[in-house]
């Protein structure tokens, strides 16, 4: 099997220009966790923003400034420091048995899928895993 094989295409991205609020919005009204940063420029993957750090920095934003001023606190926090830029990058051809040592070995909740281009086609996480071995176990 490959990643072609349990990637979601459904993907719900946000741009590199976009503030935390726009993320944290996102995240909650899409409900996912992980949401890949494309470039406003070329279109090109150039993060991935993860649920973890967003509600960290939402809840520091809490702790240092207070609940009232948050609103206005996420609007002016762009998501760029915030994603995560250093990251694994999968294409749909890459075996299954190679990717799950990659979530095994760095704890990683996702891993984005590109093409040749950089271009985000899909993404691969942890819970796709789990979808794949309950289906592994039924058909036993």
């Amino acid at each position: 099997m490959n990643v072609r094989d349990i990637m979601s295409t459904q993907l719900v991205c946000i741009s590199d220009e976009a503030s935390l609020k726009d993320a944290h919005s996102l995240m909650q009204n899409r409900g996912v966790r992980h949401l890949p940063v494309i470039s406003e420029s070329d279109g090109k993957l150039v993060g991935i923003l993860t649920h973890k750090k967003m509600i960290s920095t939402v809840m520091s934003m809490i702790y240092k400034y207070g609940a009232d001023a948050l609103d206005r606190k996420e609007r002016n926090q762009g998501i760029q420091p915030l994603m995560e830029s250093d990251f694994q990058r999968l294409a749909q051809d890459e075996p299954l048995a190679i990717v799950v040592e990659y979530f095994i070995d760095n704890k990683l909740g996702c891993l984005p899928v590109v093409d040749s281009e950089g271009k985000i086609e899909g993404i691969v996480t942890s819970s796709d895993f789990v979808k794949l071995c309950v289906e592994l176990l039924k058909s036993q």
